[in-house]
């Protein structure tokens, strides 16, 4: 039996379209790996970026890489905290998982210093 789970992951991009495009869909493919989830499976994305990043859209950029193309997706500005993560994509993620599943989120990039205990050991290098 399957009950309605949220996944939480956020990555770190420099503000180009190229990379936002591969952060966002690698962020995408490695919460749904970590999950064993399918897209038929999920019920809404919501994206939130923060105002530093706006090279291309991280629902607009899923889309592109091929990915999402069925499903429901939002995205909005993160709202500024001083000394907050610069750079930052944050994803949640409803879906369907089986019925006593431990949802395992995704920090990856830079993001892991938002949630060490849930962080990936998997990193990408983001440069200036």
């Amino acid at each position: 039996m399957k009950r309605l789970y949220a996944l939480r992951g956020a990555v770190q991009c420099l503000n180009r379209e190229d990379d936002i495009c591969r952060q966002v869909a690698a962020l995408y493919d490695e919460l749904l790996s970590a999950n064993n989830l399918g897209e038929g499976d999920i019920v809404s994305l919501f994206f939130s970026v923060t105002g530093d990043l706006d090279a291309k859209n991280p629902a607009a950029a899923l889309r592109k890489s091929g990915r999402g193309a069925d499903l429901a997706l939002f995205c909005l500005q993160e709202a500024e905290v001083r000394g907050g993560l610069e750079r930052c994509i944050r994803v949640l993620i409803h879906c369907y998982l089986e019925e006593g599943s431990v949802p395992r989120h995704v920090y990856r990039n830079g993001a892991e210093v938002l949630r060490p205990d849930r962080s990936s050991d998997r990193q990408l290098a983001c440069t200036k």
